[in-house]
């Protein structure tokens, strides 16, 4: 059980780094603007993208936010990742941004894997 909950919170703290405070901290920088218009999206996709992975990584990081509130917020972070490697592979071909996402979903994973037994111990 000790391992379950070391392994959960360094990777959803890797995600809440990664996903909440990253974004949140740079996502007006003209680097990050240029960065969603390349891929082809408008500015405000930008702003609504860091509002939702803010509210999903306190979604994560709240130990009483309801287990179907997070299960939502795990599913939004995998599409998150998959529709970044995709977009990342059509637009600049296959390269380093292609599979970076793609490292994050594995850390992702590793989370909800062990969200899941920290949750099913505490039930049984």
């Amino acid at each position: 059980m000790k391992t379950t909950k070391i392994l959960f919170w360094v990777t959803t703290t890797i995600i809440f780094l990664f996903e909440g405070v990253l974004p949140a901290t740079t996502s007006q920088t003209e680097l990050a603007k240029e960065g969603i218009k390349h891929l082809g999206y408008p500015e405000y996709f930008g702003n609504v993208l860091v509002i939702f992975k803010i509210l999903g990584v306190l979604v994560l990081m709240i130990p009483k936010v309801p287990s179907r509130i997070k299960e939502w917020a795990y599913a939004g972070f995998a599409f998150d990742f998959i529709f970044a490697s995709i977009s990342h592979g059509f637009v600049d071909g296959i390269n380093f941004q292609t599979f970076f996402p793609i490292l994050f979903l594995g850390i992702l994973i590793v989370s909800y894997i062990n969200y899941h037994k920290m949750k099913n111990t505490t039930i049984n």
